[in-house]
């Protein structure tokens, strides 16, 4: 090996990622190192995305989730895997039909009725062509890593199809069907919800008690909900409530009304609740109705769709809370309320869109029958052909599954996957498609499927199926799924429904990758009201792609919410400068990635050390990624390229580089680099990329090997000697700065129980020089490791002007340990004050008591005047 660096090409004096990322980035695509290759005798490796809203914007959760799973896949790549990450939108029905009814109002003064059904797809096409799918572009400023070529949409042909197939499907094996039940209505978006579109939360409300009847015949209701009274088909009790025994079966006046109504005995009742007598609304509350249903109870609706009263009366045309406030000042002055309890709290279910009180309402909807669905995805994860990561999740999932309720599919909306269903025009008989051809004069089902009908397909429909296609054949199952666990209820498990019942019993993704949420600096969840929101395109911008992903990443603990603050993007920025600075001296430096890595006594202890160090930082990282713990892989990355390669590797090869073997050094340097570069790339893409090709003169990170361990054995000798230098290293720098003493002042010393190798490395880091002729030890330090450094002070700092700067911070020093004491002496500040606020003291005095010491340790050891 020549000891004569060669040539290597240089870098700029920094980086600059508005300059770097968006070319680099479209030179990946036109490359097509995202495409995946059916035909490829590679092993497979494949994810969908969680298609977002065509009507979305990269939001900081996007960029979080995002930037998981091109670390992921990145890897697998890199892994030598045929890779495929596959991108798309979803049509986003409610939010896209708000969107363009606020669109054309805005711009032609129309609403939604004023056009025909066609006419308002036409807008809502238009629409969505020119104004949605703004996100694809900046998934490109994140650097994901996506087959373009393989983009799909919700509503495209092949997914329609899919769509349409798998309804027929379900509902010849009698899995689907139409039927009137109680709903989640949302009154502004107009339409039907699932019980997964419904976010419970408890509210202050008011309890009123309301007398049915008088005299002996008299039975006293409670309801947070009066103005259903309107439509009360019965009263129900207990059937062993001794109470009511002899009123079951007669009847009772149902007041504001010219109504009687019987009163009923039914188990559902609780005679410990309230006066132990309920209140029965079959067309406006689940349980009322499954009474209503066992006791053919009449059902009649009260309100129309926007939530007002159509019942007849002095109440009809209210909207629902003025109809509560009018009937309970009505009855009151009836004199029928008996107690009126406020502020109640009650859970109250809204729209999880646009956060409307929803109404229960009963309606005429289709349905998916799911009990053998779910009974098929409950055990596809209990017998572990589908793992959940963490598996601490695995609880919510079957909390939710067991337990899932038939799921409403049709909403009352037009932009949408059509229901395939056309009826007679009788109304007595139905033709389902596709495969069948709908009578002349027969007339489609006028609503669209749930959004998440055609999600809950994405993992198959997206590869081709129903047809039986090579990427279907290639790519399914998928290997990981990554999205929110606030997601888990809405969409896993309707895709673990649905594939496991179109793929014959295979799932749709061996594991389930669930992150959380990610907050402000505070822990407290992102809201536009709060004024919290983070825009990740407007960090990008100001710091670059890499440094969004990595300090994301350095949270993203499996399950686990995680806070993100401006500094973190800031620090996770200067970490790419430092690795951009430590690779252009490395270049400067000769550092090469030509030939075999010595395995002679060319190398030093820190080549030894640093190559062992590399080789466990490996085998570590792999580990981590085999459980999906990306934020300790970060973490772990990030101590190493820093703390262990740039400040201890590299200002040691310095040192070799000035020495007898400079080439050794430099080949190891470049060893060393090139594998932190490979390591580091799925998590900070361009940065690495730029860097890397510099380097090695190789073609591209993205299709580059994946860093594989050298056979470098644990070397315990090379080790202990440079965790000699780093101790002592640190222990004197850290008293030259105690003592005021210029960093470039080179002291001079002696050193005891040192190797001599390690005493050589001391000497340059710390800036110790040999001890004169006329040498006076002044300072006695034990440094560690046994290694004692005496220092001749004399010509390095003003004694009495040290003395009197460190007995001034001991004052304050001791004034902060006193005041605190005294506080943690009063025992009734220890036992009202908060926990929080006792902690905090309980810091700044043992920070106090720390300070003290190292001020007693720096005068101990000034020479005397």
């Amino acid at each position: 090996m020549t000891d004569e660096p060669t040539p290597t090409p240089s870098l700029p004096s920094q980086f600059r990622p508005a300059e770097v990322e968006g070319p680099l980035y479209e030179r990946w695509v036109e490359r097509g190192y995202f495409t995946a290759d059916p035909s490829s005798d590679k092993p497979r490796w494949s994810l969908v995305i969680p298609p977002p809203n065509v009507t979305g914007n990269l939001h900081i959760g996007h960029a979080l989730e995002q930037s998981m799973m091109d670390a992921l896949s990145r890897r697998a790549r890199m892994r030598g895997h045929d890779t495929l990450w596959l991108p798309g939108m979803d049509h986003a029905s409610i939010a896209v039909n708000n969107l363009v009814e606020r669109h054309l109002a805005e711009t032609e003064g129309r609403s939604r009725s004023d056009y025909t059904r066609e006419e308002f797809l036409d807008k809502a096409w238009e629409w969505k062509n020119r104004y949605g799918g703004q996100i694809l572009g900046q998934m490109r400023r994140l650097g994901d890593g996506v087959d373009w070529s393989r983009e799909r949409f919700t509503m495209d042909d092949g997914l329609s199809a899919a769509v349409q197939t798998i309804f027929k499907r379900l509902y010849d094996d009698d899995l689907i069907y139409r039927a009137e039940r109680i709903i989640n209505w949302c009154p502004r978006d107009m339409t039907a919800l699932s019980d997964a579109e419904v976010d419970h939360a408890d509210e202050p409300g008011e309890l009123v008690s309301i007398r049915y009847g008088d005299g002996d015949d008299a039975i006293v209701v409670a309801t947070t909900r009066a103005e259903t009274m309107l439509g009360d088909t019965a009263v129900a009790v207990h059937p062993d409530d001794e109470r009511y025994r002899h009123l079951v079966g007669t009847e009772v006046a149902l007041p504001l009304t010219n109504r009687r109504i019987p009163i009923v005995a039914d188990p559902h009742v609780d005679p410990s609740f309230g006066t132990g007598a309920v209140k029965v609304t079959p067309a406006h509350d689940p349980n009322d109705f499954e009474i209503g249903r066992r006791h053919e109870l009449p059902m009649p609706t009260i309100m129309d769709e926007r939530a007002v009263i159509t019942a007849p009366g002095p109440f009809a045309g209210l909207d629902r809370m003025e109809a509560r406030y009018a009937i309970v000042a009505a009855l009151r002055e009836e004199g029928r309320i008996v107690a009126e309890k406020r502020p109640y709290e009650h859970a109250v279910g809204h729209c999880s869109r646009c956060d409307t009180v929803v109404e229960p309402r009963l309606s005429l909807q289709w349905w998916v029958r799911v009990e053998t669905l779910a009974r098929a995805a409950a055990d596809a994860v209990r017998d572990g052909r589908v793992q959940i990561e963490p598996a601490s999740m695995r609880s919510r999932y079957f909390q939710w599954v067991d337990g899932l309720r038939d799921w409403c599919i049709s909403r009352q909306l037009w932009w949408g996957h059509r229901i395939p269903v056309w009826y007679s025009p009788d109304g007595d008989d139905v033709c389902v498609g596709p495969g069948e051809e709908p009578p002349a004069g027969w007339t489609q089902d006028d609503d669209v499927l749930d959004t998440w009908f055609s999600s809950a397909l994405w993992p198959f429909s997206t590869l081709g199926w129903p047809d039986d296609t090579e990427d279907l054949r290639a790519y399914y199952p998928t290997t990981v799924l990554v999205t929110g666990y606030d997601i888990l209820f809405f969409w896993v498990v309707r895709m673990m429904l649905f594939g496991l019942y179109a793929m014959d019993g295979e799932v749709p993704f061996r594991t389930v990758l669930l992150h959380g949420l990610v907050r402000d600096a505070s822990g407290k969840k992102m809201s536009k009201s709060r004024g919290n929101v983070v825009d990740p395109l407007v960090w990008i911008d100001e710091y670059g792609a890499d440094a969004v992903r990595l300090s994301l990443l350095q949270g993203a603990n499996p399950g686990a919410d995680q806070a993100i603050n401006e500094e973190w993007v800031v620090g996770a920025r200067n970490f790419g400068t430092k690795l951009w600075n430590a690779t252009r001296f490395a270049l400067m430096s000769g550092a090469t990635v030509e030939g075999d890595v010595p395995r002679d006594d060319t190398l030093t202890s820190a080549d030894r050390w640093v190559l062992g160090r590399l080789d466990a930082v490996l085998a570590e990282v792999d580990a981590l990624y085999e459980r999906f713990e990306l934020a300790k892989i970060a973490d772990t990355l990030y101590h190493f390229a820093w703390d262990e390669v740039c400040d201890w590797y590299i200002e040691l090869a310095k040192l070799s580089l000035a020495g007898p073997a400079p080439a050794t050094t430099r080949r190891v340097l470049g060893e060393v680099l090139d594998a932190v570069l490979r390591l580091l790339h799925p998590m900070t893409p361009f940065i690495t990329e730029a860097l890397w090709t510099t380097l090695t003169a190789g073609e591209s990170l993205v299709v580059a090997d994946w860093p594989v361990a050298g056979g470098w054995p644990a070397l315990d000798d090379a080790a202990d000697e440079v965790r000699v230098v780093q101790t002592v290293v640190t222990y004197v720098r850290r008293f030259r700065s105690d003592q005021g003493i210029k960093p470039s002042l080179r002291v001079p010393s002696r050193l005891r129980h040192v190797a001599e190798s390690a005493e050589a490395s001391i000497r340059a880091l710390a800036r110790l020089d040999d001890p004169g002729a006329d040498f006076t030890a002044t300072a006695t330090l034990e440094a560690g490791f046994g290694v004692i450094v005496q220092l001749d002070l004399s010509g390095a700092i003003d004694v009495t002007a040290e003395r009197a700067r460190l007995t001034k911070e001991r004052g304050t020093a001791e004034q902060e340990f006193a005041a605190n004491s005294k506080k943690l002496a009063n025992d009734a500040f220890v036992a009202k004050a908060a926990p929080a606020a006792v902690a905090k003291v309980r810091d700044r005095l043992a920070a106090a008591e720390a300070e003290l010491a190292r001020i007693d340790a720096a005068l101990a050891v000034l020479p005397t005047a």
